[in-house]
């Protein structure tokens, strides 16, 4: 138990954005439409509990193109995917329905219209990240520089007046990025990037209603995945606001003594979070004397992401 009258704060907005609820409804309609089994490359969204309800449903999740049977369906994730990884997926013959969000798929616009122009590339994000990777790899035949500091920016071997263009990993925001833009402005003062209408709404949205959050309550939990960038981000946000912050993937992770001395506990929940894992922190929170539950003020995100077609095949190449 508390210490006394506990109050759940919940963020607004938080959990699924437009990019996650479209990606789910694709490996959900492609079910429907082709039946089991349909398979999805890499993880549809950073979320375990998510892929554990499609598998059951019939999706197979794989980490590899060649373990796909031949002219399977095949979905790519949310993340996007390398060039690379399209052709391997046309030899096969497979019928590829692309789930990428389009604010990713918007990024990859982006570095083949500046890779046209000539000069190098920097993606602002973290290495190894799936987003990042399918990013980099639009990238053929040209130089490419993934960055995650301003002290990385100063390592970069291209010259000042090389010619030179920025993108950005949609999972992080103006704030995560500035301090590496402005390093690269500093350096490459000619650098084409993006305008900040560019970055992620939902992503600015969710770190700013943590903000809002971490003012009013003594203990923040994030709800999502570890291998979530803007779930672990969301608690950087939190702690930098100066309140207790814990990321959990589900109800079972939360360690109670955490609750000693609080009044208030904020929840929110990264953008591949379902909303069931929040009710169920927040029934829990009320098992343990929560008296009172309210939603902050925020944004309420009306953003809807148009369903590809299907079929979609991909002809097996020749």
């Amino acid at each position: 138990m508390t210490d006394g009258a506990l109050e759940v704060v919940l963020a607004q907005p938080r959990g699924f954005c437009a990019g996650v609820t479209r990606a789910i409804d694709i490996v959900e309609r492609a079910l429907e439409h082709y039946g089991r089994p349909v398979y999805v490359f890499h993880e549809i969204v950073h979320n375990g509990h998510v892929v554990e309800d499609l598998r059951a449903k019939g999706a197979v999740f794989v980490e590899e193109i060649a373990a796909i049977p031949r002219g399977a369906v095949t979905i790519f994730s949310a993340h996007g995917v390398a060039a690379s990884v399209e052709r391997e997926a046309a030899a096969r013959g497979l019928r590829v329905i692309d789930a990428t969000c389009p604010l990713v798929a918007k990024v990859h616009d982006q570095v083949r219209r500046y890779t046209r122009r000539g000069g190098a590339i920097v993606m602002i994000g973290h290495a190894g990240h799936q987003e990042v990777t399918g990013t980099v790899g639009t990238v053929e035949g040209g130089r490419v520089y993934v960055v995650g500091s301003a002290e990385e920016v100063a390592r970069l071997p291209e010259g000042e007046d090389a010619p030179i263009a920025y993108v950005t990993q949609t999972t992080l925001s103006t704030e995560d990025t500035r301090s590496v833009i402005d390093a690269l402005v500093a350096r490459y003062p000619r650098i084409a990037g993006p305008q900040l209408g560019d970055i992620c709404y939902a992503t600015t949205n969710r770190q700013a209603a943590v903000r809002r959050l971490a003012a009013e309550v003594d203990l923040v939990l994030v709800i999502g995945a570890a291998n979530s960038s803007n779930t672990a981000r969301l608690r950087e946000v939190a702690l930098q606001e100066g309140v207790r912050a814990f990321r959990i993937e589900h109800v079972g992770e939360i360690d109670a003594s955490w609750l000693a001395g609080a009044r208030s506990v904020g929840l929110t929940a990264g953008a591949s979070t379902p909303e069931s894992l929040v009710v169920a922190v927040r029934e829990w929170l009320e098992s343990r004397g929560a008296t009172a539950v309210r939603t902050l003020a925020g944004p309420v995100e009306t953003a809807r992401f148009r369903l590809p077609a299907l079929p979609v095949p991909i002809a097996a190449a020749g």
